[in-house]
């Protein structure tokens, strides 16, 4: 067997069935060996997609996929994903070709230090030295990415590798690991939060995408509905319970993490998307239970009053076996619901409102409105960009977990046509009778990242709906008479604002490049006409270009969600 056909059966070996990647020298020989053992190859038109894309699969799946790309500029570029995937916390191999064993320092092709380039942001890392070695690092890798916390590991492949052969016999193929293990917290530990919790005056439950990853949502929903606790779930977190239960409190999101003096964290950091855990966002005197896989981020900002250290789905099961003999039940009469619910009616209220005003050019909540109410339940939203992202995780309501892609932790743009493309072919495969719908609402900058990934869905008959909210800009744009006046200026670079992308470009029309429907919407009515025509297409994406007035933007929160004024 030749070195291309030996990686191909160790990676089908362990269960992988996505590899996403651009083939060149001397990569071309993996990806066909990929698909002679019926591995699943997608070829991206970046590599940064590609990472992004095989990152999702981990994290909707547990298990990796792969990252294929050629050596030095093909890793440079996969290193976007390498690294969203790692501090998103997701399982993803990467599988970089490099220079032949016998050049190194000589300036072979396209040569780089490529373990040592990516080992910093990787779980695991190595150069492969014998033929007879590779089932055991693919193996080790497949593993190591999964067991406890999650994350990336990288294996470099030289050139002449790819190309040489060994007997077969003399190859020890290995099986396929074990699923990553489901570890118990302390049992004293789970009996003292289930007493904080039982006299807490005001509890609160923050469900993390770690919870969403670890496929806790039956264990969590009967703990926290039979408890009547309130809940609050962070963007990727949408779904674990519906976001249209009563308990969830995310339009009253300041008020709670205020006022909370015992908060039981599920699977979230207390990062800069929770703001650190600290006051004034934060009870300087509140009590947090926290649950994570990884001990060392139990109490890395704040410290906490009990520690939960184990898979999530085990320890949910542990609190509520504890529950049973001992129940909680949160009075919905209580001051702290009554404050949380009188919050959540006037913050609904003024969205209300905003989605009402019909006047054009759109705003965000009025075009949000219209795309809510066509969306089947069962959707899966991918929603990146500035305004396009704020806006989306309040107004977007996620009724099924992981149904909600994003920016993630590491905020990361440009993640979306990746995401949206391993998504959908995860739903075309399934077993399911009823397909998942992939909808991919994007702002007009974070579409330009990986705008030509359209091609890529169009080529394997993807039917996703992309969706360009086009406001002109980063963060807004300018209207018309503001634009042509940055033309009349002598030299546009000077004139032209950084935030400020070309007016009124009709994105729509590359569809109509690849074989594909496109529309252009500016009225509620035409916005309606073309998402109801999108979910009647089956076999090709659809991609609609939204007229956003260039100056809308979010309602006026009480404290910024970040820390610093954006331009």
């Amino acid at each position: 067997m030749d070195g291309a056909s030996i990686i191909a059966k160790s990676i089908r070996d362990q269960g992988i069935e996505y590899v996403f990647g651009i083939v060149g020298i001397p990569i071309v020989e993996i990806s066909l060996a990929l698909q002679a053992e019926d591995v699943k190859y997608v070829g991206m038109r970046n590599e940064q997609a590609a990472s992004y894309a095989a990152s999702i699969i981990g994290y909707l799946t547990q298990r990796p996929a792969v990252c294929l790309v050629v050596p030095g500029p093909g890793v440079i570029h996969a290193l976007a994903g390498i690294v969203n995937a790692q501090v998103n916390c997701w399982p993803l191999l990467v599988i970089g070709g490099s220079y032949d064993q016998d050049q190194v320092g000589m300036g072979g092709f396209q040569e780089l230090p490529q373990v040592e380039a990516v080992s910093r942001y990787c779980k695991y890392a190595t150069r492969l030295e014998t033929l007879e070695s590779i089932p055991y690092h693919i193996e080790k890798a497949v593993r190591t990415s999964t067991y406890g916390r999650p994350g990336v590991c990288y294996i470099d492949v030289p050139g002449n590798m790819i190309t040489d052969a060994i007997s077969e016999d003399k190859i020890r193929f290995c099986p396929r690991c074990l699923d990553a293990p489901f570890t118990l917290a302390d049992p004293l530990a789970v009996r003292k939060a289930c007493k904080v919790l039982s006299d807490a005056v005001r509890p609160l439950v923050i469900i993390g995408k770690g919870a969403a990853y670890a496929h806790a949502e039956e264990e969590i929903q009967e703990f926290v509905i039979r408890s009547n606790l309130p809940f609050l779930p962070t963007p990727m977190g949408k779904g674990v319970i519906s976001d249209t239960h009563p308990l969830c409190i995310a339009a009253a999101r300041s008020k709670a993490l205020a006022g909370a003096d015992v908060i039981l964290l599920i699977g979230a950091r207390l990062n800069w998307i929770l703001h650190f855990g600290r006051p004034p966002r934060f009870n300087p005197n509140v009590k947090i239970i926290q649950v994570d896989i990884c001990a060392e981020e139990i109490g890395n900002s704040v410290p906490v009053h009990v520690m939960l250290n184990g898979h999530i789905k085990s320890v949910m099961k542990q609190l509520n076996e504890v529950m049973k003999n001992n129940p909680l039940k949160v009075s919905k009469s209580s001051q702290w619901w009554k404050d949380l619910s009188q919050k959540i009616g006037s913050n609904t209220r003024a969205n209300q409102l905003l989605a009402a005003d019909k006047s054009l050019p759109m705003s965000f909540y009025c075009a949000y409105n219209e795309i809510c109410s066509l969306l089947p339940r069962n959707a899966i939203i991918v929603n990146e960009g500035s305004s396009t992202m704020d806006i989306g995780r309040t107004v977007l309501f996620n009724e099924l977990p992981r149904h909600r892609l994003d920016a993630g932790t590491f905020a990361t743009m440009g993640v979306g046509c990746g995401f949206a493309v391993a998504a959908a072919l995860l739903s075309r495969d399934s077993s399911t009778a009823e397909k998942e719908r992939v909808v991919c609402i994007q702002g007009d900058s974070a579409f330009g990242f990986s705008g030509m990934e359209f091609e890529t869905a169009c080529r394997y008959q993807l039917p996703i709906i992309f969706i360009v909210m086009n406001n002109n800009g980063i963060y807004s744009g300018v209207d018309k008479e503001t634009w042509e006046g940055f033309l009349a200026e002598k030299d546009p670079t000077l004139s032209i604002a950084p935030t400020t992308l070309l007016h009124d470009a009709h994105y729509e029309k590359m569809a109509l490049a690849f074989g594909a429907d496109g529309y252009y919407a500016s009225t509620p009515g035409e916005l309606r006409q073309s998402i109801e025509k999108a979910l009647q297409q089956k076999l090709k994406p659809v991609l609609i270009n939204v007229s956003i007035n260039p100056v809308s933007a979010r309602r006026p929160q009480e404290s910024s969600w970040l820390t610093k004024t954006k331009l």
